[in-house]
C-alpha cells in the first residue's frame, strides 16, 4: 500500500533523511532503528529497505505544527556522541544524531526547507519525551534560524577550551584536513592558512556563535566536554532534566559502569575509555607543544576580546 503524504508526515517511522533536488528522500525507520543508528546521515540504520521519494512541496503541505525539541549542539570531536548515546540509555524518547537534511541545509540554507526540516524532526512516539537532536558542527551555522523559529528550546553546547580543542583536533592528518575544510567553509580563513590559524578560526567561530545563541535561548547551558568526561554521573544527572529527560539514578550508574563508556562512542566494540583518552592527551601534549603557542597567539590576534568570549561561556555552565 503506497503511503499518502499525510501518513509520512504523522509518524517518526517515516524519517525525512535528506533531499535530491525537489523531492524528500523517506527512509523507514522505528524505535530499534533510531536507536542503532550511530548517526542518521550515509550510515543510517535503517528498519528495511525501501527508501522512498516524495515531492519536498507534498510533504511541507502535510507536516505537523513542530514541537519543541532538545538540542546537543558541540565543537566535534568533545564527545558529543557519547553524550547522546549516554542520555538516549538513561531516558525515554527518540534521540537522532547528526540528521542528514540539516547538515544539507547548513551548507545550501533554505528557510522554508529548514522549518520543514524542524517539524520532521520534532515529531515523537506517543507519551515520550521531547526528541533530542545531536547536531553536526556545519549545523552551528544555522544556529540563530534553528533559536528564532523556537526560543524556548532547551539545549547544551558541548564545547572545549582552546587548548583541549587544539589536541582533539590536531592530532592526525585526517582531523588536520578536516579543521581546514570546515573552517575554509564557515570561518573565512585566508587562503593559505597555516592549522594552528585555521583551528583558531573554527574554534572562535563556533564559540561566538555559542555566546550568540545563549542570549536568545533562555533554556540553553554550556558544558565543558572535560567535565563531562571527569563526571559523567553527575553530569548526566544535572543536564537530563534540563533537556525535558528523566534522570533516575539506577540507569545513569548502569550506563556509566557499563559498556557505553568502556567503548568508543562511534563504533561500539572498540576499546576506549577516559583513562585511554587521557594517556592519549598527555602524549599530545608534549608532542604539539609548540603548536598550541601557535593557536592561542593565532586566537588572540583574530579576537581581542578572547578573554571575555571564554568568560561568556563559563557564566552559563551547566
Amino acid at each position: 500500500m503506497q503511503l499518502t503524504p499525510a501518513a509520512i508526515a504523522a509518524s517518526p517511522d517515516h524519517y525525512l533523511h535528506s533531499f535530491e533536488g525537489g523531492d524528500a528522500v523517506i527512509v523507514p525507520m522505528d524505535r530499534a532503528a533510531y536507536a542503532r543508528s550511530i548517526f542518521l546521515d550515509a550510515r543510517i540504520s535503517s528498519a528495511r529497505e525501501g527508501a522512498a521519494l516524495l515531492p519536498v512541496a507534498q510533504l511541507a503541505e502535510a507536516a505537523p505544527p513542530p514541537r519543541t525539541t532538545a538540542w546537543i549542539f558541540h565543537v566535534a570531536h568533545c564527545g558529543s556522541t557519547l553524550l547522546a548515546r549516554a542520555l538516549e540509555a538513561i531516558s525515554s524518547g527518540l534521540v537522532l544524531r547528526e540528521p542528514m537534511a540539516l547538515r544539507q541545509l547548513a551548507f545550501a540554507p533554505d528557510p522554508a526547507r529548514l522549518q520543514l526540516v524542524l517539524a520532521m524532526l520534532s515529531r515523537r512516539y506517543g507519551g515520550e519525551e521531547p526528541t533530542l537532536i545531536k547536531a553536526n558542527v556545519p549545523v552551528n551555522a544555522l544556529l540563530p534560524a534553528i533559536a528564532a523559529a523556537d526560543p524556548a528550546a532547551p539545549a547544551v553546547f558541548l564545547h572545549l577550551s582552546l587548548e583541549d580543542y587544539a589536541l582533539a583536533v590536531l592530532r592526525s592528518p585526517q582531523h588536520r584536513g578536516w579543521v581546514r575544510d570546515i573552517a575554509a567553509r564557515f570561518a573565512a580563513v585566508p587562503a593559505g592558512a597555516g592549522d594552528a590559524e585555521c583551528l583558531a578560526a573554527l574554534w572562535l567561530w563556533q564559540m561566538r556563535a555559542f555566546a550568540d545563541a545563549l542570549a536568545v535561548l533562555p533554556a540553553a547551558c554550556t558544558l565543558d566536554a572535560e567535565r563531562f568526561y571527569a563526571e559523567p554521573a553527575p553530569v548526566l544527572a544535572a543536564l537530563a532534566p534540563r533537556l525535558g529527560r528523566q534522570a533516575e539514578p539506577a540507569r545513569i550508574a548502569a550506563a556509566v559502569r557499563g559498556p557505553l563508556f568502556n567503548t568508543y562512542s562511534k563504533r561500539p566494540g572498540v576499546a576506549f575509555d577516559n583513562a585511554a583518552r587521557l594517556e592519549r592527551r598527555a602524549v599530545l601534549l608534549r608532542e604539539l607543544a609548540a603548536e598550541l603557542a601557535e593557536v592561542r597567539s593565532a586566537a588572540e590576534r583574530a579576537a581581542p576580546d578572547l578573554a571575555a568570549l571564554e568568560a561568556r561561556t563559563a557564566v552559563a555552565a551547566l
